[in-house]
């Protein structure tokens, strides 16, 4: 690479990964993300053992500002959703591999992410 200048192929900067791929990784780490999080509840309740994890969402609730508790909800409810319906799109590719075409992929691909952000939304009037 060095000697003759040319970058290794395909490079970084002229590949871009399909939109499949992208929320395949995505949902992968929305699972990661969700693991953490349950462990780190798991953890403090463990430790405090008096309900401690309910009354800090509980504070973080009644707080008079409308940000924090909505971004704390969405920062639950998003990965909890998006990892929800991929798992759906999975169960469905699964039970139905005549629709594992380029474009069906592309197609659900997408309307997993718009369902999510759709849903999430919706849940923070709930």
């Amino acid at each position: 690479m060095s000697k003759t200048g040319r970058p290794v192929s395909p490079h970084v900067s002229i590949y871009s990964f399909p939109i499949a791929a992208l929320t395949s990784i995505a949902i992968r780490i929305s699972g990661m993300s969700l693991s953490i999080g349950a462990f780190g509840v798991a953890c403090l309740e463990l430790t405090g053992g008096s309900g401690s994890s309910l009354e800090f969402v509980q504070s973080i609730a009644d707080m008079d500002s409308i940000v924090v508790p909505a971004a704390a909800k969405t920062a639950v409810a998003f990965p909890f959703i998006y990892h929800y319906l991929g798992g759906l799109r999975h169960f469905y590719w699964d039970t139905t591999p005549e629709v594992l075409t380029t474009a069906d992929v592309e197609k659900a691909s997408y309307a997993v992410v718009g369902g999510s952000v759709i849903l999430t939304t919706a849940s923070l009037f709930l």
